[in-house]
Parts: C-alpha cells; sequence; structure tokens
C-alpha cells in the first residue's frame, strides 16, 4: 500500500474528472484521461504536503516527531 491511492474517474461531455476516495479535497480534471489523472495526482501532492505542514506548524514543542513507513 505505499503510496497508493484510489482514483474514481468518469466522464462527462469532452472532460475528463476524477477525485480520490482516501484524500478528500483531491479532484482532477481533463480533455484527456491522462491530463486528468495527471492532475489528480498534484492535487493529490499539495493537500498531502499542505496537511504536513499544517500539522508540524501545530505541534508541541516538547513532542518529538518520527519517521513511519506504511507499506
Amino acid at each position: 500500500m505505499h503510496n497508493e491511492f484510489t482514483a474514481i474517474v468518469e466522464e462527462d461531455g469532452p472532460w475528463y474528472i476524477a477525485y480520490c476516495a482516501e484524500v478528500p479535497g483531491a479532484n482532477g480534471q481533463g480533455r484527456s484521461r491522462e491530463e486528468c489523472l495527471e492532475n489528480l495526482r498534484e492535487a493529490i501532492i499539495l493537500i498531502l504536503e499542505q496537511r504536513r505542514e499544517d500539522s508540524l506548524r501545530a505541534m508541541p514543542p516538547d513532542a518529538e516527531q518520527e519517521l513511519l513507513i506504511v507499506g
């Protein structure tokens, strides 16, 4: 499960639209399926980076940070 996400892709007229089941708010769109999925990838990266930054800013000064690898 290392860096794997579920993309739900639909065709809407000339557009493809997609969202990620595991990352609320991550959406993509494009004129091709490939463009749509690339936009979704970028959205997932941006959201996860922002969430990490937000959580680190809120970390108490006496808390310890440790890398945890899943998958």
